[in-house]
């Protein structure tokens, strides 16, 4: 049996059309916000998604195709920057190398902590700040418990 018709590129199914990434939606506020001014000017009313494959150069996307990419950006997408130093909470200023320091200073991070307070005092912007459009606090959270283990194998190896 033939099924006729046009199949969905990659963008139509919610995927990246450079890396074949599903991508996730991301309200055109966040894009806007995002975008430099050159950029701003290329932007439609379509549906965004975010690519979040590293290797990747595209940030959003839309179903027609349309790409934007990490220059195309205000800030820097931790994402797609090398591990060591990248900003995980773009309210808030947490970065993984304030985590380091803050473990290698006190023994723990207590970036969540201090992110869930801000949150739950009304202070946090994700949907407009972050380019993912979502709350960060999981990556943040992430990132610790990453940070702390990679902290604990290099202070182990010295003791060897």
């Amino acid at each position: 049996m033939c099924i006729c018709g046009p199949r969905p590129g990659p963008s139509q199914r919610g995927e990246c059309p450079v890396s074949g990434t599903a991508g996730k939606t991301v309200e055109i506020l966040t894009v806007k916000a995002l975008l430099t001014e050159t950029a701003l000017r290329r932007i439609t009313n379509s549906s965004y998604r975010f690519c979040p494959e590293p290797a990747c150069d595209v940030v959003y996307f839309t179903e027609n195709g349309d790409t934007y990419g990490k220059a195309d950006l205000r800030v820097p997408v931790w994402q797609k920057e090398p591990f060591g130093a990248r900003i995980l909470c773009y309210c808030f200023g947490e970065s993984e190398a304030g985590i380091r320091d803050e473990i290698d200073a006190e023994g723990a991070s207590h970036a969540v902590e201090r992110i869930r307070a801000l949150i739950e005092a009304g202070r946090c912007a994700c949907e407009v700040r972050n380019p993912r459009g979502a709350c960060c606090l999981g990556d943040v959270s992430m990132a610790v418990k990453r940070i702390t283990a990679t902290v604990l194998r290099t202070v182990e190896a010295g003791h060897r």
